[in-house]
């Protein structure tokens, strides 16, 4: 997928600086080439409940937020990045008393 198509996916604006925010969070992420669609997929899955992927401002990583306000869809949101983690194998970190993952990578 071309960086900009992503980028308009996740719903940003393609520029200099986001270009290269992406191409870091991509060399950044074990195994990318085999989640890269998956990490797309999962941002459709999650905007029904309020939820997103979206490039981390402090780190070079993918993030998930979960931003419903409704417990019913913060927990499906949550079921959704467990069913996505074990699934395709892909690591993800939960920020302790956040509703927000980071995308690791791919585990063998």
């Amino acid at each position: 997928m071309q960086k900009e198509a992503m980028l308009t996916q996740l719903g940003y604006v393609p520029n200099d600086a986001l270009l290269n925010q992406l191409q870091r969070i991509q060399a950044n992420t074990v195994g990318y080439e085999k989640i890269q669609k998956h990490i797309m997929d999962l941002n459709d899955h999650l905007k029904v409940d309020d939820s997103y992927v979206a490039m981390s401002n402090s780190n070079d990583y993918f993030k998930i937020k979960i931003d419903s306000s409704s417990p019913e869809a913060i927990e499906e949101a949550h079921e959704k990045v467990k069913h996505f983690s074990q699934k395709y194998k892909v690591k993800v970190d939960k920020l302790e008393n956040k509703n927000t993952y980071y995308i690791m990578g791919f585990e063998n």
